[in-house]
């Protein structure tokens, strides 16, 4: 269940990171308000799951599927680069993020 949470609040650190793009830098009110929401329930989950996973996994998981997922929605909202190199390396976080799952069970 744990690692559910975890996935979660991954989400939610994808969905602030996301909008801060949107919310131009706090000065559009209601894309401002959602990303310190997103921020909030982020933190508050990761805390949870830290509870009885280890810091150091639960923290690099968290960050990972943020970066990743981050990254995914800048390449498709926001036209960003999809250049070999950066795919690559986005796939070589999964396989991180995979590595450390596997390692703690």
């Amino acid at each position: 269940m744990n690692w559910m949470i975890l996935f979660v609040a991954g989400l939610f650190e994808i969905a602030w990171a996301v909008g801060l793009k949107y919310s131009e830098g706090f000065t559009r009110f209601w894309p401002s308000v959602a990303t310190v929401l997103s921020l909030v329930v982020s933190f508050l989950l990761l805390g949870l799951a830290m509870k009885s996973l280890p810091v150091g996994t639960a923290y690099a998981v968290w960050v990972g599927i943020g970066a990743v997922g981050t990254a995914v929605l800048g390449i498709v909202l926001f036209n960003e680069s999809t250049e070999m190199l950066k795919l690559v390396s986005l796939g070589l976080i999964c396989a991180g993020i995979v590595g450390l799952k596997l390692a703690h069970a």
